[in-house]
C-alpha cells in the first residue's frame, strides 16, 4: 500500500496504526470519563452537601481533587506514544531465519538467558525483545503489556507508569466515595428508619452510586493487586499470560526494589517516532513480502 502526502503533512496524520490521534479512542474512553465526570457530580451534589457532622467543603475538596488527578493520569495514558516501533520501508534482507516451519525468528542473549524474536509481517522487522503487535492499533509495541478497552490504547513501555498511577487514584477515589455514601445511607435510615425501597424512591442516586462504588472498587483493587505484583517480578501481562520464562529465569528480574525503580523511576525513552515530523512526500508502507527461506 501507497501512502501519497502532500507537503506540510505530518506523520500521525498518515501513520496506518489505529491509535495515533485522540479521534480514533472509541468508546472506552468516552465510557470512562464519563463514568468518573458523573459520580464526581453525584457525590458533590447528592451527597457530599447533605452529609452531617462534616465539612462539605472539605469533602468537596477532596473529591475534586482526586478527580482531577486521575483525568490527568487518564490523558497522559491515551495521549502519551506507549512506545510504537518504526515501520520498515523497505524490503528486508533477513539471515539467521528459521523458516523449517514457515516462521522466522533468530535469537538474542540478555543478561545470559536466550531469547526468541519473532518477525512481524506486518513491519517487516524482528520485534525487539518483549514486544507485541497490537492487533487493535495495528501497531509493534516495545514491552507490550496489554491493550486497555476502558481506555482505548495499549498500554506499555512509556505510559505504564501512568497507567499504574491511573489505577491506584481511580480506586482511591472510588473508596473515598463508597465510604461516605454508605456514611449517607446510614445516616438516613437513622434518621427516618428507611429501608431498601425507601432509599430506592427517596435517594436512588445515592444507592446507585454506592452499588457503582462497590463493583468498581473490586475491579481496580483485582488491577491494581495484579499490576503491583508484575512490577514487583519486572514482567509485562502478556508475559505473564504467555508464561514466557517458564523453564528459564526472567532476564529483565533486578529484585523487587530493583524492578520497581526500573518500572516507576527510571526517565522515560524517547519516542522512536516522531509524529509531529513532516511525512516524505511517498512513503510506501507496504511493499511485496520477502519470500521466505
Amino acid at each position: 500500500m501507497e501512502i501519497n502526502a502532500a507537503k506540510g503533512t505530518r506523520t500521525y496524520q498518515v501513520w496506518p496504526g489505529n491509535n495515533v490521534t485522540l479521534s480514533s479512542y472509541q468508546r472506552g474512553l468516552f465510557l470512562t470519563s464519563v463514568s468518573i465526570l458523573i459520580s464526581t457530580w453525584i457525590f458533590t451534589i447528592y451527597i457530599a452537601n447533605d452529609l452531617q457532622n462534616t465539612n462539605p467543603t472539605l469533602v468537596i475538596t477532596i473529591c475534586l481533587i482526586l478527580t482531577i488527578v486521575i483525568i490527568v493520569n487518564l490523558i497522559l495514558v491515551t495521549a502519551i506514544d506507549p512506545g510504537i516501533t518504526p515501520r520498515s520501508t523497505q524490503q528486508s534482507s533477513i539471515e539467521d531465519t528459521d523458516s523449517s516451519n514457515g516462521s522466522r525468528r533468530k535469537k538474542v542473549t540478555i543478561n545470559g538467558v536466550q531469547l526468541k524474536l519473532k518477525f512481524c509481517r506486518i513491519y517487516r522487522i524482528f520485534r525487539p525483545p518483549r514486544s507485541c503487535h497490537c492487533t487493535i492499533c495495528d501497531n509493534c509495541v516495545e514491552k507490550f503489556d496489554h491493550h486497555c478497552p476502558w481506555i482505548g490504547q495499549c498500554i506499555a513501555l512509556r505510559n505504564y507508569r501512568f497507567y499504574l498511577a491511573f489505577l491506584i487514584t481511580a480506586l482511591m477515589f472510588f473508596i473515598y466515595i463508597f465510604a461516605f455514601s454508605c456514611w449517607r445511607i446510614h445516616q438516613r435510615v437513622l434518621e427516618s428508619g428507611t429501608r431498601l425501597f425507601g432509599m430506592l424512591r427517596n435517594c436512588p442516586e445515592t444507592l446507585a452510586l454506592t452499588l457503582f462504588s462497590f463493583a468498581a472498587i473490586w475491579f481496580l483493587g483485582g488491577l491494581a493487586i495484579f499490576h503491583s505484583y508484575l512490577t514487583a517480578i519486572n514482567q509485562t501481562a502478556y508475559e505473564n499470560f504467555r508464561n514466557s520464562y517458564e523453564g528459564s529465569p526472567n532476564p529483565y528480574d533486578k529484585g523487587i526494589i530493583g524492578n520497581i525503580t526500573e518500572v516507576l523511576f527510571a526517565p522515560l525513552p524517547p519516542s522512536r517516532v516522531d509524529f509531529r515530523a513532516e511525512a516524505m512526500p511517498r512513503w510506501n508502507v507496504e511493499d511485496e513480502m520477502p519470500p521466505l527461506g
